[in-house]
């Protein structure tokens, strides 16, 4: 999947996070959308949004949710209204000098089990958001966003890095490079719905990662690279030199 983003060790948040207080404003005049974090039962609902959003790739297992969840329980959420799942994203966090320009989703979500979260990076890396897509514009992405970044404040990371699809990128594929096309999206020219929603969710477009998920077919595996910078972000004071005191 893909987004439709070194200290020592910091805790996660306590079982009441951001993401199981924070509300998003009402998207019906009754009732309000509700972020918290994903629980097993939210499973089958998750993967029935990845099915319909991206028909042809595998959506995750149970296990790989449950590993997900085991492995940062903090970075997986869900976007619930009426008692209905409509969204969802999930998140870790890496290292990001260990991947590079040139990683894969494969490589840095440990095939989505997440086995490379480490709690001592300072990149909360996005693996995916996904939302009903019969429910578009109705401020779900952006609620899901949103909580992300409060994550990202909380647990004071420097970032928030992820690799967005292209889906429009499979019918101009003859006549224009991935690169040439997404820039195109950056200036305007191209309303490509992923890559410019990104962009109004305050990234910002640092380049295209190819191969970056083989299977998304729409992007022909390309991925655009885009970031958002923490500006609360506080650096870890520096140990004393040897010799001085604490």
């Amino acid at each position: 999947m893909s987004e439709n983003e070194e200290t020592a060790p910091r805790k996660p948040g306590s079982g009441a996070t951001i993401a199981d207080v924070w509300r998003a404003g009402p998207t019906s005049a009754t009732t309000p959308l509700v972020v918290r974090l994903t629980r097993p039962e939210d499973f089958a609902a998750v993967r029935d949004l990845q099915r319909a959003a991206y028909p042809e790739i595998e959506p995750w297992s149970d296990e790989q949710f449950a590993a997900q969840v085991a492995a940062f329980a903090d970075g997986q959420m869900v976007a619930e209204q009426n008692g209905r799942v409509i969204g969802a994203s999930s998140s870790l966090v890496v290292r990001w000098d260990d991947y590079g320009v040139n990683h894969t989703w494969k490589a840095i979500t440990g095939d989505g089990y997440f086995t490379t979260h480490d709690p001592s990076g300072l990149t909360l890396y996005g693996a995916e958001v996904v939302v009903n897509a019969k429910r578009r514009g109705n401020g779900i992405g952006r609620a899901l966003y949103k909580a992300r970044r409060r994550l990202c404040e909380s647990l004071n990371l420097r970032r928030i890095i992820a690799a967005g699809r292209l889906p429009g990128y499979r019918e101009v594929k003859e006549v224009m490079s991935p690169e040439l096309y997404a820039m195109r999206v950056v200036w305007g020219d191209i309303p490509d719905p992923v890559l410019r929603f990104q962009m109004s969710q305050g990234f910002h477009f640092c380049g295209v990662v190819h191969n970056y998920l083989p299977e998304d077919a729409p992007s022909c595996g390309n991925g655009a690279l885009i970031v958002w910078l923490n500006a609360r972000y506080a650096p870890p004071p520096a140990a004393p030199a040897q010799g001085e005191a604490p």
